[in-house]
Parts: C-alpha cells; sequence; structure tokens
C-alpha cells in the first residue's frame, strides 16, 4: 500500500498571511459567496492573523484602475504591514518587493487568500510551491465568479500540493489547545460566527 500523505501541520511559529488583492473594485466581481458573507470571513482570516500575531504582507493590482483600494478595514488592522501596490502585474510572485516581503518573513508556510480564486490566488500559490513553500490557500476568505470556476482552480492547486482550507480550520489548527486561551480564541469566533457567539452567550448565562 501507499504511504499516507504526511500530515502538514499549520505552525503559528512557521507561518505568514499573504491577503493578495482584496480590492474594493474585484470585491464586486465575487459571486461564489454572498457580498455580507464574504467580507465577515475575509475580516475573520485577518483578525485571526492579527490575534495569532502572524507576518501578514498585502497587495493590490493596479490599484487606481478599476480595481480600485485594498479593503479599508483590512489597511486598518494592519497598518504596518508591508503593502505591495503592484503596477500591473498579475501573479503577485512576478513582483519582486513582493516576493522579497514574503522571504524576508522567514517563514516557510504560507496562507493565501485572496481575489479572485483561479488567478491572484492561484498564481502565486502554484509560484511559492514551485520555490518550496508550504501553501494553505484559504478556500473561504477567496472569492471569484461562480462554483465552476473556483472548483477548477481548486483542482488546480489541489494537484500542485496546496491544500485547501477554511478560516476556522486555520485558527484552530494555529490555536491547538484551548487551554492556550479560551477567552481569547471563543471572542474571535463570536465576533465572526453568529451561531459561535450564540454558544458564548449560552455559555455563560449558566
Amino acid at each position: 500500500m501507499a504511504a499516507a500523505p504526511k500530515y502538514r501541520r499549520l505552525d503559528k511559529n512557521d507561518a505568514a498571511v499573504l491577503l493578495v488583492d482584496h480590492q474594493s473594485g474585484l470585491c464586486n466581481l465575487v459571486r461564489d459567496f454572498a457580498p455580507d458573507e464574504f467580507k465577515n470571513i475575509v475580516l475573520a482570516l485577518a483578525n485571526s492573523a492579527r490575534y495569532f500575531n502572524l507576518p501578514t504582507i498585502l497587495t493590490t493590482s493596479f490599484e487606481n484602475g478599476p480595481n480600485g483600494p485594498l479593503m479599508p478595514e483590512i489597511k486598518e488592522l494592519f497598518p504596518d504591514a508591508p503593502c505591495i501596490a503592484r503596477p500591473g502585474q498579475i501573479n503577485a510572485w512576478d513582483n519582486e518587493d513582493f516576493v522579497k516581503a514574503v522571504k524576508a518573513t522567514g517563514k516557510k508556510q504560507l496562507i493565501i487568500a485572496g481575489v479572485v480564486t483561479e488567478v491572484c490566488v492561484a498564481f502565486p500559490a502554484l509560484s511559492a510551491i514551485e520555490e518550496g513553500f508550504e501553501v494553505f490557500v484559504v478556500a473561504d476568505a477567496s472569492g471569484t465568479f461562480n462554483p465552476t470556476t473556483r472548483e477548477a482552480s481548486w483542482a488546480r492547486m489541489q494537484a500542485a500540493g496546496v491544500q485547501l482550507m477554511t478560516w476556522f480550520a486555520v485558527a484552530c489548527e494555529l490555536h491547538r489547545d484551548w487551554r492556550n486561551d479560551v477567552e481569547g480564541l471563543g471572542a474571535l469566533f463570536a465576533k465572526h460566527l453568529p451561531s459561535y457567539a450564540n454558544l458564548i452567550s449560552s455559555h455563560n448565562a449558566r
């Protein structure tokens, strides 16, 4: 029998977050999630990155054109993070400043999300895999035109060794053990998951 694939677990001491092209114009193209749902999930991932104190790199594509500026909430969360405004490169990995910022983190695990999934996420994810990074794409914080294009890009990335995750799974895998900080993790979940907020309220009402 073939050996089972190794469980490559996220490590908060060796992970960086790349938020690619979550721009006001591009977000209007997202149709595989409802607008409010998608924004909430993107901010959930961003808040997770802050909670775990992960190096975070922001980038935009042609922001002076129709793609528009970065979501202001993301910029507010990371006022001091590298923010690479790419003048034209579609694949963020083709931008020298972006790659330098990624490598400057010293991390080998890259958590990537962006708009749109099959281009702005898949292209740098595949490029990073080729250079030896472990890549984890946050599927629900990445959006595109429809489920067909999303699933095609997922298949392409998975075939190359990219791991697909959700923001909730990312947070849980980074945290490892509730005893590390029950209140902090619970507050993070409650902020972005109404059902979890109800769970916390029920617990506190005992």
